[in-house]
């Protein structure tokens, strides 16, 4: 279930190069919102909206976090909103992530801004009993967010594409970290996501496609993507984000 509402903005922080963590603040988001979804929200001055994955969940307080990158103008116009104002938001939208009982141990497995979906998995998987293990991927040191806030829900290693902090490489190269786990969950851009479900063909996973969308309810055709059945499709607005490993053709 989802709606169209004004969130009341609550903080806005730059916590990284060019990476905004920003809290909204909504009674009936925070109550239907569940990790892997997202908000389709509406920028002043541009007719699209921008979907913006859920990062955190605050249900005490009825708000939710999320973390974009400073990348066009729309995305600058929202960082720059100020605590008080508002902003309009279509969501909970999606589906999200699904576990079970037969889960012990969870890999989560994330590259630049696909990072933040993951963390609000991560909390909710521990609050169940399963344990986590964090493999996050970054372009420099200064791109590095939440690395202490995935270490408090379990093992996390971290790497760059120059080896400027943490480990030098891709996700791919921290895989040998992980060590046991039964079930993956990996976000990040698609060229990350193709090496991922290559490198883990034999393991069960749940991938989270970013994508730009148009209408972000299904209506437009905009986002849709090809499954591996010959002629079938998934629209990643509402089929998606989320897919099993090996669901679609990345």
């Amino acid at each position: 279930m989802k709606k169209c509402t004004d969130m009341l903005v609550k903080s806005v922080h730059e916590i990284a190069l060019e990476t905004v963590e920003m809290t909204l603040a909504d009674a009936f988001i925070t109550k239907e919102a569940a990790p892997g979804q997202f908000l389709h929200l509406l920028v002043d001055g541009h007719s699209l909206r921008r979907p913006i994955s859920i990062t955190d969940i605050d249900r005490n307080n009825e708000t939710v976090t999320i973390l974009f990158k400073k990348t066009g103008e729309g995305t600058r116009r929202l960082a720059s909103l100020q605590p008080g104002s508002t902003v309009n938001a279509i969501g909970p939208a999606g589906n999200g992530f699904s576990y079970d009982s037969s889960i012990r141990t969870a890999l989560l497995i994330g590259g630049g801004i696909g990072i933040p979906p993951l963390y609000c998995l991560g909390r909710e998987l521990l609050q169940n009993g399963i344990n986590v293990k964090a493999v996050l991927g970054f372009q420099t040191k200064q791109h590095v967010f939440y690395e202490e806030k995935f270490k408090m829900l379990g093992g996390t290693y971290v790497v760059t594409d120059d080896g400027s902090y943490g480990h030098k490489g891709f996700v791919t190269d921290g895989l040998d970290f992980a060590g046991h786990f039964d079930h993956y969950y990996s976000c990040g851009p698609i060229p990350m996501l193709r090496a991922v479900t290559n490198e883990l063909t034999y393991r069960p996973g749940s991938i989270s496609l970013e994508e730009r969308l148009g209408c972000g309810i299904g209506a437009c055709f905009a986002c849709v993507i090809q499954t591996d059945n010959a002629g079938g499709y998934r629209k990643i607005c509402s089929d998606g984000p989320v897919f099993a490993a090996g669901e679609v053709v990345l």
